[in-house]
This record gives C-alpha cells, sequence and structure tokens, in this order.
C-alpha cells in the first residue's frame, strides 16, 4: 500500500494551453502538500517530456491550439506500451469525456474547476498508478527470480535451456556449431571449509563475474548450483575456437582473488560438447559435456576435455582435431593462499 507520502512525492505534469489555468492547477496542487509538480504550454512536448521523465500522472487540456489532447493520448499510447496512461483530462465540454476514456484516459475534470474534485480525483489516480508500478516491477523481480540465478545473477538452469534451444535452433538453420562448456572450480570445499560459506559465496560471485567477461555478448553464462558454471556459445567456426574460450576462461578464473584480507587462489576444470558433434538437443549435449568434465577432474584437475563421442555410448568419434581432446593447464591443480593477519 502506498504512503501518503509516496502520493505526495508523486511526478506530475500539467498541460495546457492557458497561463491561468496552468497556474491555478499549480497552486492547488502545491497547497495541498504535492512537491513534484512540471508543467508546459506546449501539447508537441508532451510525449517528449515523458520519455524523460515518466511522469506518474499527467493532466492534460484536451482542447489545445495546434494538437488537440487526442493526438497527444496517441502519442503517449507508442510509450505506454503496457497500456496504461497515466493521463487525467481536462475538458469544458461534456460530450468529450466519454471519447477521451476511450482514448485511454483513466479519468478526467471538469472546466471550470473545483478544488476538491481536482485534488480527489488526482490522490485517486496518483495512487493507482503508484500501485499498478508497484505490482509491474514486483512482476519483474518476480520474473528475474525465476530466470536467474540469485547469488550471482546469472541464467539459471531454467533460461539456460531456453538459451541453448535458442542457440541450437540458430546452428541448425544456419549449419554451424555452438558449444556446452561445464566448469567447475577445483577445490572449492576447502575454501568453504578455510574461510567461511561467506567468502565462499563471494568467490563465485567473483567467478561468476570473470566468466561473464572472457565471453561475447549473445554467449550465455549459467550457475548451475554449488560451484558448477555452464557457458552456452553461440557459433563458431572450429574444435580449437571453442577450445580457446575455454582456456581463456580457465585462465581467468584462476587468478588471484582479494576476499576479506585474504588472497585466495582457485583453479577450474571443464568439460565440452559441441552441437552436432556430440548431441542435438539441449540435454544430450549437457550430458557429454558433463561426461567430459569427469574426465578432465580425473585427469588431474586444472584441465579441460572435449567430449570423445557423439552419443552417450560412445559409438561415433569426433573427427580429429589437435585440440580436441583437451589438455592439462600447468599450474597445480589447486592452490590457496591465505595470509593470515595479525
Amino acid at each position: 500500500m502506498n504512503s501518503s507520502t509516496d502520493i505526495l512525492q508523486g511526478k506530475i505534469l500539467i498541460v495546457d494551453d492557458q497561463e491561468v489555468n496552468v497556474l491555478l492547477l499549480e497552486r492547488m496542487l502545491s497547497g495541498a502538500g504535492y512537491t513534484s509538480i512540471a508543467s508546459t504550454m506546449n501539447p508537441r512536448e508532451v510525449c517528449e517530456l515523458h520519455l524523460k521523465n515518466r511522469y506518474d500522472l499527467i493532466l492534460l487540456d484536451l482542447h489545445m491550439p495546434g494538437m488537440d489532447g487526442f493526438q497527444v493520448l496517441e502519442g503517449l499510447k507508442q510509450i505506454e506500451q503496457d497500456g496504461y496512461l497515466p493521463v487525467l483530462v481536462i475538458t469544458a465540454q461534456p460530450d468529450h469525456k466519454l471519447r477521451a476514456l476511450q482514448a485511454g484516459a483513466k479519468d478526467f475534470i471538469s472546466k471550470p474547476f473545483e478544488m476538491a474534485e481536482v485534488l480527489a480525483r488526482v490522490h485517486n489516480m496518483l495512487e493507482v498508478r503508484l500501485l499498478h508500478k508497484a505490482a509491474r516491477n514486483n512482476g519483474k523481480k518476480m520474473e528475474s527470480m525465476a530466470l536467474n540465478d540469485p547469488l550471482t545473477g546469472l541464467a539459471n538452469r531454467r533460461l539456460l535451456a531456453d538459451r541453448m534451444s535458442m542457440a541450437i535452433a540458430h546452428a541448425q538453420r544456419n549449419k554451424t556449431a555452438m558449444a556446452v562448456v561445464y566448469l567447475d572450480l577445483d577445490g572449492f570445499k576447502l575454501i568453504n571449509d578455510t574461510l567461511g560459506h561467506g567468502a565462499g559465496d563471494t568467490l563465485l560471485k567473483m567467478v561468476a563475474g570473470r566468466l561473464v567477461a572472457t565471453v561475447r555478448e549473445e554467449d550465455t553464462v549459467a550457475r548451475l548450483g554449488g560451484d558448477e558454471f555452464m557457458i552456452a556459445l553461440w557459433h563458431f567456426s572450429s574444435t580449437g575456437e571453442a577450445a580457446t574460450v575455454v582456456l581463456k576462461a580457465i585462465e581467468a578464473v584462476s587468478q588471484p582473488y582479494s576476499i576479506d584480507g585474504h588472497t585466495v587462489s582457485v583453479t577450474a576444470s571443464a568439460g565440452v560438447a559441441i552441437y552436432p558433434l556430440h548431441g542435438e538437443d539441449a540435454d544430450t549435449l549437457m550430458k557429454s559435456a558433463d561426461l567430459a568434465l569427469y574426465e578432465a577432474k580425473h585427469s588431474g584437475k586444472n584441465a579441460y576435455r572435449i567430449s570423445r563421442c557423439s552419443d552417450l555410448s560412445g559409438a561415433a568419434r569426433v573427427p580429429h582435431d589437435p585440440l580436441a581432446f583437451g589438455t592439462t593447464l600447468p599450474n597445480d591443480p589447486v592452490k590457496m593462499k591465505v595470509p593470515m593477519n595479525g
């Protein structure tokens, strides 16, 4: 529920070609405690002003030279894509009221002004407008929570599945490749046990930021849970190109972190599956990447492996590529430097 303070702080725009009417409405509203009041006598400015300031309420005179209030309403419809026009029309012609409401206005004020009526309608419209904004913002928040990992802000499994479906469809149409990278941290549990879960969460957020920085804008980085991440790479030209991205990601993750006064270093292991060599749907590709990650972990960690088969039974092999089976990096599998204060 909106408080009285919220309503009085609502942003209001007065649109009237008669200065006397503008001054009268400003005096009424400011006298009632409204603190954010703007005005214009030029109807052609309204849409631009609303785009810039997103008013909570527009008091709009219908009869103005050059461009009438109905034309202004049509322009505002292009801005308010959700269909809610925060417009309170002002008219001295009773037959215009119904037409204005049909055009999208939410209420009307009759001329000559009656102060009690003006203030009541302004208050009611602002209350409804602010409730509408709160509901819309809450809906966006709920949608974000449904599609994004709450700790890192990365895509979650649901959003990743949608993005992978799009990438696969794009690859099918254009006869190109896409890849899935399954990556996790080597020795993450040790950090949680040594520095605590708060430090572990901080590390995961920092890792997320580094992974996003290593890929292109069209690629998707997701957190599956714990210290497990997945990257969906859109079109590329060769297995070697995918391997280059994976090496870049592992190298970025392996740089030292400063957390709560401690220097922490970890490495990462990764498995890669490529469409269509290792699967033609999201589930198969993810399973193939998971198996490749398992191989990387058991080869000594701090490594990546590219899946060896086009199906989970291992029946078909990937064409020879010098980077097809991955590599182990020269660093130690897990390093953790924790200088103790004092």
